[in-house]
């Protein structure tokens, strides 16, 4: 396929996905089935369009003055790819699958593309409504978080510190120019190509071999600090698939125990075979028989550390998943709130006197974080917050630098203060009574 037939491919996928209200993966997978002629760069090429293109989605709408799908890909070619008009009025030519000619509106608004008089949320590329909640984590920064998460995220990895070391690896993945972390002691980074495409990790042999395991930067971070040390017997509630699992397993390094359960037990499919690859055997996963069935009930007020990696909106994630943000609704919201709170009170009565819950969210609205943290402590008069600065001395590495963007009961992350994604961390301590 031409340049300009990716476009046109491009805008008919946006087209279906903004028509039909579904998942762009959906739109660009029933795009992909019907278009056999098209190879895997070609797919690879219309995707990378259709993702930075919502990625844009309110700014260029605002640029263009329309909302269409094609408006959409013109705006983003301009500020997401930096392209001039000249090079667009190029690929838009109307021969061969490209798209019909610019007209003159468009031109107007391509030449001009200002969006200084929009407003915040427009600026930031937010949907409006989540738009006071970014004011109240943010402020004066409001817009500057939110261009930040309009960008395209890194593919980013941890080193299973059970088999190998982040020197060794590096070296074995030279081939890809892998780059360390600029947090995480195990991180290593990999830059997307102009394509948006980054390289194919897991098909490298030592991925195979368990020496790591792809895991953002930020997640990585959080897990560090949530407090695990060796001895400790630790619980990973929304254990997931298995990332951070994976991650307490490596800070253990064998001595220990983790316990791992969620309540939709198909999440946890993948982490039996994760866990066998990494060398781990100091993970027991806990799988629910049913609904109602609590797999921890036999640790009730015994458990060290509970980690809670909620159920939330994942607004940090929005650069990973860019069409969620703009399919996200206010009931979404409210509904994480309550789920929130439902697996903070089963955490609390997992935790020993002594003992803490590290409550961790992908998320980047106060309504998620502190203020879901400050609900808990008022539902529970036997926990207290750990100072943030407290948390940043891991024994191992000092995260000190981390303390300016420490929260009235946290920490939060983000893709401008700290080139992760967007991740909120508190830890709340149970008194001992005596």
């Amino acid at each position: 396929m031409t340049p300009a037939a990716r476009i046109s491919a491009a805008i008919e996928v946006l087209a279906d996905l903004i028509e039909r209200r579904r998942p762009a993966a959906d739109a660009l997978k029933d795009w992909g089935l019907s278009r056999r002629f098209a190879g895997s760069k070609d797919r690879a090429a219309v995707a990378s369009l259709v993702y930075d293109a919502l990625r844009r989605r309110a700014s260029s709408a605002h640029a263009l003055g329309e909302e269409t799908p094609r408006a959409l890909v013109l705006g983003m070619l301009v500020s997401q790819r930096g392209m001039a008009v000249e090079e667009i009025s190029e690929l838009f030519n109307g021969q061969n699958h490209a798209p019909a000619p610019l007209t003159e509106f468009e031109v107007a608004g391509l030449v001009a593309f200002d969006l200084n008089a929009a407003p915040g949320w427009v600026r930031a590329d937010v949907p409006d409504w989540l738009w006071p909640s970014f004011m109240t984590g943010f402020g004066d920064d409001a817009v500057a978080e939110g261009q930040a998460l309009a960008g395209r995220a890194p593919a980013d990895i941890r080193t299973n510190r059970l088999k190998t070391d982040r020197d060794r690896l590096r070296a074995a993945l030279s081939h890809l120019q892998p780059e360390p972390g600029a947090w995480s002691p195990d991180a290593l980074r990999f830059l997307h190509g102009p394509d948006g495409r980054g390289p194919s990790l897991q098909s490298e042999p030592s991925f195979f071999d368990g020496e790591f395991e792809i895991q953002d930067e930020g997640s990585q971070l959080v897990t560090l600090l949530a407090g695990a040390q060796p001895g400790m017997t630790v619980v990973d509630l929304c254990a997931g698939a298995g990332g951070k699992t994976l991650a307490l397993a490596a800070i253990l390094n064998g001595k220990g125990r983790i316990f791992a359960t969620d309540l939709d037990s198909r999440r946890l499919a993948p982490l039996h075979d994760r866990v066998a690859r990494s060398g781990a055997g100091n993970v027991e996963v806990r799988v629910p028989k049913s609904r109602g069935h609590d797999a921890l009930a036999d640790l009730a007020g015994t458990v060290d550390l509970v980690l809670v990696d909620a159920p939330c909106t994942g607004s940090g994630t929005w650069r990973r998943n860019p069409d969620a943000k703009w399919r996200v609704r206010p009931g979404a919201l409210a509904e994480r709130i309550k789920e929130q709170a439902q697996v903070l009170d089963r955490a609390a009565s997992l935790v020993k006197p002594g003992g803490r819950v590290a409550y961790i969210t992908c998320s980047m609205l106060p309504e998620e974080n502190d203020v879901a943290v400050d609900a808990f402590l008022a539902r529970h008069a036997s926990f207290a917050p750990v100072a943030t600065r407290s948390l940043l001395n891991t024994g191992e590495v000092d995260f000190g630098l981390l303390a300016r963007f420490a929260t009235r009961f946290g920490l939060q992350l983000s893709p401008r203060r700290t080139g992760t994604d967007g991740f909120y961390l508190a830890a709340l301590a149970r008194h001992d009574p005596a």
